[in-house]
C-alpha cells in the first residue's frame, strides 16, 4: 500500500510514542499539583514547551498548547481579533475588521464568520491568484484603517501553494494590524518560525508531524493581546484553561525534535512529486494541475482535477490498486459540495468535483504511481463518471 494522504494525517512515529509512554502510565500527575508526582509532570511540560519553542523560533512563554490545529486557529482568530478591539486593555483599540482569504482552512473561515455574526466584525477576502498565491498588493488593498487582524495560511492544505508570510506580515504590521498564519501544513517541511516570520501568532498541529491526534500549539508573540476562549483555572498563563495534556505535549516536543530529519528528505520528495506531475499531465488526457506550477508548493503536494471523471470514483479505483489518497481537505470529507479552495481559484464546480490530492512525506516511486493514476482515470472514464 502507498499512503498518499499525509496532509490529512500522518502515522504516529515510534520515537514520539516512546517519549509519551511514561506520561501515559506511571508519570500521570497533574502538572498543577504540589506533590512530587505533579512536580515531575510540570517539569516534563516545561521541557516540552522549551523544545517546541526552540523548533519554531519562539520563546517558551510564547507557546500555548491546544488540542490541535483547529483550536489553535480558533484561539488565534477569535482571541487576537477580540482582544485587539477591546479598549479596556489600555492600548488604542483597533476596529472590527478582519482580512483573510477564501482559500483558508475551515477553522479560520468559520472563526471569521463567527466574529461577523456575533461580534459585528466585517470580513474582507483578499484576492487570490489562480495558482493560490496571495500577493502583498492584494493584502494592502484589503486593509483598512480599522483592520484588527490579518489571517493568511503559510501553505494551503489542498493545493500546497506556499505563501510569502514574512512579506505579508510586514504589510499587515505597516498598517498597524495583527497577523496570524496557519502553519499546520507547512511545519513539517518549511522553516516555520514565530520570530522569523514576523507574525503575531502561528498555528501548529501535531498529527501532521507524527503525533497522535489531539495536540497542537499556538505560538503567540510576547505582548500580543489574546482573549482566551476557554476559561477556568488559568493554565497556559491564562490563555487556555484546563489541565494540560502532558503526555501529548511531550509527544509534540519529540516530533519537533525530529523535524530536521523530515526536512532533509524534502528535495527527494519534491523531485518525485515533479516526476508524478509531469507523468500525469503527459499521460492523462485533460488532467489539470491545481496550485502553483512553478515549484512554489509543498514538497509532497500534487493536486489534480480530471475533467470527465468522478473524483470519488478515481479514489476508489486508486484504493483498489493500493494507493490511499483523498479528494481534498479531510475536514470537508463527506460533503458533496466542490472544494471551496478550488472554486476560489476559479475552477468550475463540475471540474472541482473531479479533484484528487496526493500528499506524501517520503520519497516514492513516481512511475508506479503515475501508472496507477492512468489506470484509475481510464477505468472511470470508460465506465462513465
Amino acid at each position: 500500500m502507498l499512503y498518499a494522504d499525509s496532509a490529512a494525517t500522518t502515522p504516529v512515529r515510534r520515537e514520539v510514542l516512546e517519549a509519551m509512554w511514561p506520561y501515559l502510565t506511571g508519570e500521570f500527575g497533574n502538572p498543577s499539583s504540589t506533590h512530587e508526582l505533579g512536580h515531575r509532570a510540570a517539569d516534563a511540560l516545561k521541557a516540552a514547551r522549551a523544545d517546541v519553542a526552540r523548533a519554531f523560533g519562539a520563546r517558551p512563554g510564547e507557546v500555548v498548547f491546544t488540542a490541535g490545529g483547529t483550536e489553535a486557529d480558533n484561539l488565534a482568530v477569535k482571541g487576537l481579533a477580540l482582544a485587539a478591539c477591546d479598549p479596556s486593555r489600555g492600548a488604542r483599540a483597533r476596529g472590527r475588521h478582519l482580512v483573510t482569504t477564501a482559500i483558508e482552512h475551515e477553522a479560520v473561515l468559520e472563526s471569521a464568520d463567527y466574529l461577523r455574526r456575533l461580534h459585528g466584525f466585517e470580513v474582507t477576502f483578499a484576492d487570490v491568484g489562480p495558482d493560490g498565491v496571495v500577493t502583498p498588493d492584494a493584502v494592502r488593498t484589503a486593509l483598512r484603517p480599522d483592520t484588527a487582524l490579518v489571517s493568511i495560511h503559510h501553505a494551503n492544505n489542498e493545493v500546497g501553494t506556499v505563501q510569502d508570510v514574512r512579506t505579508l506580515a510586514a504589510v499587515a504590521r505597516e498598517a498597524g494590524a495583527l497577523f496570524h498564519t496557519d502553519a499546520v501544513q507547512a511545519a513539517g517541511w518549511l522553516d516555520v518560525s514565530l520570530r522569523g516570520s514576523g507574525a503575531d501568532a502561528v498555528s501548529l498541529s501535531g498529527h501532521k508531524l507524527g503525533t497522535p491526534k489531539g495536540i497542537g500549539a499556538l505560538l503567540v508573540r510576547a505582548g500580543a493581546p489574546l482573549e482566551p476562549l476557554i476559561h477556568g483555572g488559568g493554565q497556559e498563563r491564562g490563555r487556555r484553561s484546563g489541565t494540560e495534556n502532558v503526555a501529548f505535549a511531550v509527544g509534540l516536543a519529540a516530533a519537533a525534535r525530529g523535524l530536521p530529519a523530515l526536512r532533509a528528505r524534502a528535495d527527494d520528495v519534491a523531485a518525485a512529486r515533479d516526476d508524478l506531475i509531469d507523468g500525469v499531465l503527459a499521460r492523462v488526457p485533460g488532467a489539470l494541475l491545481t496550485g502553483a506550477a512553478d515549484g512554489n508548493r509543498l514538497p509532497g503536494h500534487a493536486s489534480f482535477c480530471f475533467p470527465g471523471t468522478s473524483g470519488e470514483a478515481v479514489l476508489l479505483e486508486l484504493e483498489r490498486a493500493g494507493v490511499i489518497t483523498s479528494s481534498g481537505s479531510a475536514c470537508a470529507a463527506g460533503h458533496d459540495d466542490p472544494s471551496h479552495v478550488l472554486l476560489a481559484l476559479g475552477v468550475e464546480p463540475a471540474v472541482a468535483q473531479t479533484s484528487v490530492r496526493f500528499t506524501l512525506d517520503a520519497p516514492f516511486d513516481a512511475a508506479a504511481l503515475v501508472d496507477a493514476v492512468v489506470a484509475a482515470t481510464t477505468t472511470v472514464s470508460r465506465l462513465g463518471a
